[in-house]
């Protein structure tokens, strides 16, 4: 996107995710001025998952840093009154704003929600996504109010699941399409117009907030269910967990086994190593309620990568994955 010669809006930019950096260093290279970012203190950024450290990425820019650890606090609204913007843009930024928040920017605060709104309205839509084995996933634009992700359409993009997507490749598809729909909007609003359609009714409930905990395994379902939490809770999130031993591992990542014609072995049992000549096909089967998956990169209680033949070479078979 090429600077607009007609650019007559002061323009902020507020996020911590890695969803939005494609498309705030799209805005900066193509000489758009930004009045300010602001991003979460770094006390905030330790505790969120696939936060991005600002200050680095800006470093070779001329903007204006601002760090804050809660947007709708006294001191963050003080902040965004001073700036005395026409346009925030929040792009992966976690936490609802409040009314004082919207009401600082003139034309009004625009946001991305990871999904074909209305559906998947809530909180880790993409996650619910992988987890739901959902086969399509999207992106949508929308001007921010009061309620949780129910403004204005302005835009919107949908892209498919791939049995192979993880949390991570969806997100760089949702960053990408960020940079899209912003790359679109802006023209319209430099010219004077403001898009937006009303998003339709629906009974769809709020997707729940996860927590790491949330990660925990259960082993009583299928290998097909296994396989989309493993992928859905996968880097840069904290990860689907199970207890071997009493002693907490990881799963970043797993395959599905073709049906082998398995007896009923018990749900959460190590059934044996899996053996390929391609070393990162190597790992250890395991029975879910009906299949099997294969563990192919574990991360151990005191954070070491056992993956391949790191793991088809345990002599674990017969061992019980559990809840603690």
């Amino acid at each position: 996107m090429r600077p607009d010669p007609k650019q007559n809006l002061k323009i902020g930019w507020l996020g911590f995710h890695q969803e939005g950096i494609p498309a705030l260093l799209g805005l900066l290279e193509s000489g758009i001025e930004l009045e300010s970012v602001i991003t979460l203190d770094q006390s905030a950024l330790v505790k969120r998952s696939a936060a991005v450290g600002y200050a680095n990425v800006l470093s070779p820019y001329d903007v204006v840093l601002h760090e804050v650890s809660n947007i709708n606090d006294a001191s963050s609204i003080s902040l965004l009154k001073s700036l005395d913007l026409d346009l925030l843009l929040v792009i992966g930024w976690s936490q609802i704003l409040h009314q004082d928040a919207l009401a600082t920017a003139r034309l009004g605060v625009i946001g991305s929600h990871a999904s074909m709104l209305p559906h998947n309205r809530g909180s880790a839509p993409i996650n619910w996504t992988l987890i739901r084995g959902e086969t399509t996933a999207g992106n949508s634009l929308i001007w921010l109010s009061e309620g949780v992700d129910e403004g204005s359409i302005i835009d919107q993009m949908e892209f498919p699941v791939t049995p192979y997507d993880t949390c991570e490749t969806l997100y760089q598809n949702v960053a990408e399409t960020n940079h899209r729909m912003i790359e679109r909007t802006l023209p319209q609003l430099f010219s004077g117009r403001k898009p937006g359609r009303r998003q339709p009714h629906t009974n769809e409930t709020l997707l729940p907030r996860r927590r790491p905990a949330d990660g925990l395994l259960d082993w009583n379902q299928p290998a097909q269910q296994l396989y989309d939490f493993v992928r859905a809770l996968t880097r840069p999130y904290p990860g689907a967990f199970s207890f071997l031993d009493g002693q907490k591992w990881i799963i970043q990542s797993c395959a599905l086994l073709p049906d082998v014609g398995i007896g009923n072995a018990t749900a959460g049992m190590i059934l044996g190593p899996v053996v390929s000549p391609n070393a990162a096909a190597c790992g250890l089967a395991v029975a879910g309620s009906r299949g099997t998956v294969v563990i192919l990169e574990l991360e151990s209680p005191d954070g070491q990568i056992l993956s391949g033949t790191e793991l088809s070479d345990t002599n674990w078979t017969g061992r019980l994955w559990q809840n603690a």
